[in-house]
């Protein structure tokens, strides 16, 4: 595929966001995924769709985002866009990554 185009579906804050990009990356960044070059359905549609709208508005001005890894649930390479969207979740179904505490730095004893 010369030009691909990934589906992205992450958590982030009790929402699941689906989106299109041309560019993903590991980012130097320890632990997260650069996404950049989003794409959004065509600006000619007659039809507006409320979630893809309340998406591209999000993702206006962002050039690149950075995505916790462990917030990524998928990352799919498909033939054309489909539209994006953001799903409230609805209770606790989506297990969180476990996480060790974060360590505490040694306290002296003198």
């Amino acid at each position: 595929m010369a030009n691909p185009i990934y589906k992205v579906i992450f958590h982030n804050q009790n929402q699941v966001y689906e989106l299109y990009a041309r560019a993903i990356y590991q980012s130097d960044m320890y632990g997260f995924i650069e996404v950049e070059e989003f794409v959004f359905g065509e600006k000619s549609q007659l039809l507006v769709d409320p979630a893809e709208e309340k998406l591209k508005n999000e993702f206006a001005s962002v050039a690149r985002s950075y995505i916790p890894m462990h917030s990524i649930v998928r990352i799919d390479e498909v033939e054309k866009e489909g539209t994006g969207k953001i799903v409230e979740v609805k209770g606790d179904k989506i297990a969180k990554f476990p996480f060790p505490p974060p360590m505490q730095p040694p306290h002296d004893s003198d």
